[in-house]
């Protein structure tokens, strides 16, 4: 029998991330950790952010492009919990005292204006539910070494939640063309990588759909006013102290992150 249960995992992941103490997977420890056994422990972890003062301000996705998926051998995107602790204002510097190995992935964020629930939603209902689109930067943080993870080891982390910045530009997603809304990630003032919103389930608006549905089995809705973030457009690169790393997007505009 193994000692592991939720609670003992969730007292492991938040002191992990409170300590900035990387550690290995969960499963190495507690192989038959499940998905569902997972999502338990990241709403457990929620709980007691909220307890102790945080704000539930929307959700992330998670391994949103295909290709990420296939590596994963997974179908649909994982989600996880946005607090407000977790908002980095603009021109604000990447706290490196709070994180162990921070990276960064450009994102498209959805604001809703209507509650989202599943199952049964389609990428074309979704979206009917989407206020504003803004360009974003999401700093991921894992608490497991090398960002070496199993599927469950990730949900049960929150999906490497960190920090989010939005940009400045908002726009009516009708304005949008999701698909084709293009962007460049920069490093020190090279471009190292770049993505457009297809990157994302072929339309982000498909990710929000799948989220919705797979929240919906659990009996979760998204609230008018969340945030969502939609995935990462290209791999995620390192923000190490003092680096430069900014986002360049079609019609959303740019955002410039400082390493600290």
């Amino acid at each position: 029998m193994s000692d592991w249960d939720v609670d003992r995992a969730v007292d492991v992941l938040l002191e992990a991330e409170r300590t900035r103490a990387e550690r290995g997977p969960i499963t190495d420890e507690w192989p038959d950790l499940d998905l569902a056994t997972a999502y338990a422990v990241q709403d457990e972890a929620l709980a007691r952010r909220l307890a102790r003062g945080e704000r539930l301000v929307g959700v992330k996705l998670g391994l949103t492009s295909r290709a990420k998926q296939r590596r994963m051998n997974v179908d649909t995107p994982l989600t996880a919990w946005l607090t407000d602790a977790m908002v980095l204002p603009a021109g604000e510097p990447v706290p490196q005292d709070r994180l162990i190995h921070p990276r960064a992935e450009p994102e498209l964020v959805f604001v809703l204006g209507q509650r989202l629930q599943g199952p049964g939603e389609t990428a074309v209902s979704a979206m009917r539910a989407v206020e504003t689109v803004y360009a974003g930067i999401e700093i991921i943080d894992s608490r497991y070494a090398d960002f070496r993870f199993t599927l469950p080891d990730v949900v049960a982390d929150n999906a490497s939640s960190g920090y989010y910045v939005t940009g400045a530009v908002g726009r009516p997603p009708a304005t949008l063309d999701l698909s084709l809304e293009a962007c460049l990630l920069e490093v020190d003032g090279k471009v190292v990588d770049s993505a457009t919103g297809a990157a994302v389930q072929g339309n982000p608006g498909e990710a929000l759909a799948m989220a919705a549905n797979s929240l919906g089995e659990r009996g979760h809705a998204l609230e008018a006013g969340w945030v969502v973030l939609t995935g990462g457009m290209t791999d995620a690169v390192a923000v190490a102290p003092g680096s430069r790393v900014a986002a360049h997007f079609t019609h959303l505009g740019s955002i410039v992150i400082n390493g600290g």
